[in-house]
């Protein structure tokens, strides 16, 4: 299934994209994408449903973050070899940890706001893993077991904030609008493998990313299982694993985003975001 919350921010109804890739209506069996509707019994009640019959939506709505009501929005770092060469970073011995806050999720198409006085804005294309059946101290092999679905997100990046200003990443990830998550959520019985999903991302029409999760450092499976072990898992907790190289700051020289810019990215299988750049309002 592909799952997909439409609507004004703050006001999105869920709703399944049929065989057709129209939308339809589900607000009539669940209020919203998120939390024990995303346990497997519920998705699986979501499976049986009449789609063909069920309200279908026109035009072009706002589609919102594909996940509502966020419990914990968890990152890994120098998760791609070639991404962490490209930075000039060691390969990690354990997955490097960091959040982003809930206040920087938007929609897939929503603007970027760029920081006031921020030059070292950044992109990165990422796998978003949504976590279904919550746990902890999940094993290794029972790991996927756990997943509700797949989705992009772009972990927006402000470099000085993160690594010139002192103390942990979070402050350069977190900021408002930094973390696009959508369009879909692709249940995972959908993605055979996520270990072998193409990535990308464009800026105003140049590919900067162009990536595999076959070169991550740590799988879908071993990261679910790592975070198992400092923290319960809960359902409606997302998961952004890494990015490929070929971000910004990994240019020659390095180059970073401007308002009136344009980013396009996608993952095979789980549709493409467009975000513009914008300047944050004095």
């Amino acid at each position: 299934m592909k799952l997909v919350r439409i609507g004004e921010p703050g006001q999105e109804r869920p709703a399944i994209v049929d065989e057709t890739g129209a939308l339809r209506d589900i607000s009539g069996y669940v209020d919203d994408i998120a939390g024990e509707v995303l346990l497997p019994q519920s998705l699986e009640k979501l499976r049986h449903l009449p789609v063909h019959t069920l309200p279908k939506i026109d035009g072009t709505p706002r589609i919102g973050a594909c996940v509502g009501r966020i419990g914990k929005f968890i990152c890994i770092g120098l998760n791609y070899a070639d991404h962490a060469a490209e930075t000039g970073a060691a390969i990690p011995a354990e997955p490097v940890v960091f959040s982003k806050w809930t206040s920087s999720v938007v929609g897939p198409n929503d603007a970027v706001r760029i920081p006031r006085g921020s030059v070292k804005t950044d992109w990165e294309v990422e796998l978003g893993v949504v976590i279904g059946k919550g746990g902890s101290y999940i094993s290794e092999d029972d790991a996927l077991d756990h997943v509700a679905g797949y989705c992009v997100i772009n972990d927006i990046s402000e470099r000085e904030y993160q690594l010139e200003r002192g103390g942990t990443w979070d402050k350069g990830k977190g900021c408002d609008t930094f973390g696009p998550i959508g369009p879909w959520l692709v249940t995972a019985d959908e993605i055979a493998d996520p270990q072998q999903l193409n990535l990308w991302l464009e800026v105003d029409g140049h590919r900067y990313q162009n990536g595999n999760t076959r070169t991550m450092i740590f799988t879908v499976a071993q990261i679910i299982s790592y975070l198992s072990r400092f923290m319960s898992l809960q359902p409606g907790d997302v998961i952004s694993t890494g990015t490929p190289p070929g971000v910004g700051l990994g240019q020659t020289p390095p180059v970073y985003l401007r308002a009136g810019q344009t980013m396009r990215l996608g993952i095979e299988g789980l549709g493409e975001q467009r975000q513009t750049t914008v300047g944050e309002s004095l």
